[in-house]
């Protein structure tokens, strides 16, 4: 399983498919969740703009990601 940084959530989950090249546009993203090759916590999901946030699973293609939020790093300052 991989992890998937994400900077902010929700995010749409045809845009974590186009960002991460698990397909070659977003339209070809668009397909995959519409014919059903998407999943969502262990789930078929077919809304292109299903709102994923961290600690969501996907699975496409065989292969399953786990959505982790990315803390930015802030400077210290006393």
């Amino acid at each position: 399983m991989k992890n998937i940084e994400i900077y902010a959530e929700p995010i749409a989950l045809y845009q974590i498919l186009k960002f991460e090249a698990l397909v070659s546009s977003g339209g070809e993203a668009k397909v995959a969740i519409d014919d059903g090759r998407v999943l969502v916590n262990g789930e078929v999901e077919t809304r292109r703009r299903k709102k994923i946030i961290a600690g969501d699973m996907i699975e496409f293609e065989k292969q399953q990601f786990k959505i982790v939020l990315k803390q930015e790093l802030k400077p210290f300052i006393s």
